[in-house]
């Protein structure tokens, strides 16, 4: 397996989870386990360090033992907010590090290789920024991002009121590292009460991998 740089990692969970009848997504139980311990899990190996965004009352976080960090996008302006706050919080208070990775906090089935397998598709297309696929499907919002570009996301955000992610990575090239969807999708999201049951059949035809 190739080295990559030192990489940060931060789980997005500052979505209003309206198909989830509200509350925090991340926080429902799969199988026994939170999708919030799945996902670290998974993750933190891959990572130096994590970090959890949220929006709220950090202390409904705080059995985790992770900084919290907020938006500070008002206005819930979506992942971009979420992803800058990161990248913020990275460049004062680990500035050694010049990599960011973000993952939903609602996928129970995170990939193992999700970070090295994104520096490897960014490296060989020679641009900045790499998000995932699966299935043929792109999943913006788990990719990865290097602190250096701040500045241009803030700018997006707040000056060009710009929401969707795939219209800013498109000024400064991303590459996208595909898996497979089968047996099971590693970005399924749990959105709503049905996804939560789809999990639990997933993970006792297949195992929890």
């Amino acid at each position: 397996m190739m080295s990559f740089p030192p990489t940060l990692g931060v789980l997005l969970a500052g979505g209003l989870a309206r198909r989830m009848g509200g509350g925090d997504k991340p926080l429902k139980g799969i199988a026994g386990r939170t999708i919030l311990e799945r996902a670290l899990e998974r993750l933190a190996p891959q990572c130096d360090g994590l970090i959890l965004n949220a929006n709220g009352d950090p202390a409904r976080f705080a059995h985790i033992g992770l900084p919290v960090v907020p938006d500070d996008v008002p206005g819930f302006a979506g992942p971009l907010a979420g992803i800058l706050a990161a990248l913020d919080w990275t460049a004062a208070h680990r500035p050694e590090i010049a990599w960011v990775t973000s993952a939903a906090a609602d996928s129970p089935f995170l990939p193992r290789d999700f970070v090295s397998r994104l520096h490897a598709a960014r490296i060989l297309a020679d641009v900045p920024l790499a998000c995932a696929e699966s299935g043929g499907r792109a999943h913006p919002t788990n990719g990865l991002w290097p602190v250096a570009l701040r500045d241009d996301l803030r700018h997006a955000l707040v000056v060009e009121d710009l929401r969707k992610i795939d219209r800013w990575t498109a000024r400064h090239g991303a590459a996208q590292a595909a898996w497979t969807s089968e047996p099971i999708d590693p970005f399924f999201n749990a959105n709503a009460p049905e996804d939560i049951d789809e999990a639990e059949r997933l993970i006792q035809a297949h195992g929890d991998t």
